[in-house]
């Protein structure tokens, strides 16, 4: 399968890149000082429902290709295997509420904090998805993974995944503070309706599956 090269930038987007990293440096830690009484409270109260750690640790693609460790509030039993397709999803009482409203995702903020994980960008997914990209698709991770996205603000998981790939690379086509606005406004009404929020295994291995399909359409010689 094809290796991942960088696209080279345009100034205007390359600065941007810049001033948006600060920006949202300072305002993830402007936010984790707000929320912080908010996630201690999730955190007690998933500390009470089940056995397990409050922070769920998972690697998944970054930038440019490169694996990071993602965090997210614990929404499932603690022996959950997202790769273990031969039993369904186990979700906590507390873990059904938070992903409905998508508060699992506050931790999320630390990866911004550190330069992991941006505001708004393509989401990050498990490493199995990239290794199974061609070289085009491969280019969703030509910006930082965000906490929504695009394709997030789109239907999320009511997407296929070469619809969600397709918007991916319209937002880094289109990346600027405009592209971010909208994307902003799109998830505020995606957050609202629920609906596609949560992917679960069957998805992914779908997606999975949707994804190796392709090799075998492709000429050989692009391989």
């Amino acid at each position: 399968m094809n290796n991942y090269e960088k696209r080279n930038w345009s100034k205007p987007k390359a600065m941007y890149a810049v001033i948006k990293r600060i920006l949202e440096f300072l305002l993830s830690l402007f936010a984790l000082i707000l929320l912080s009484p908010v996630i201690t409270a999730i955190s007690l109260a998933i500390r009470l429902d089940s056995k397990g750690p409050v922070i769920f640790k998972q690697l998944r693609t970054g930038k440019y290709g490169k694996p990071f460790k993602a965090w997210k509030f614990r929404t499932m039993i603690a022996d959950n295997d997202v790769h273990d397709f031969s039993t369904s999803d186990q979700h906590t009482k507390i873990g059904t509420f938070l992903r409905k409203t998508s508060l699992d995702e506050l931790p999320q903020l630390f990866n911004v904090l550190s330069g992991k994980m941006s505001f708004i960008g393509p989401r990050p997914w498990i490493t199995d998805y990239y290794e199974l990209m061609n070289e085009e698709q491969r280019h969703r991770v030509d910006v930082t993974p965000g906490i929504t996205g695009l394709a997030q603000a789109k239907g999320r998981n009511n997407l296929s995944i070469f619809e969600k790939i397709g918007y991916d690379l319209e937002y880094i086509d289109n990346y600027s503070l405009i592209e971010d606005l909208k994307v902003v406004l799109l998830t505020v009404k995606a957050v609202f309706s629920s609906e596609g929020a949560d992917a679960g295994k069957s998805t992914i291995q779908n997606e999975l599956d949707e994804l190796r399909a392709q090799w075998k359409k492709e000429p050989a010689e692009e391989k």
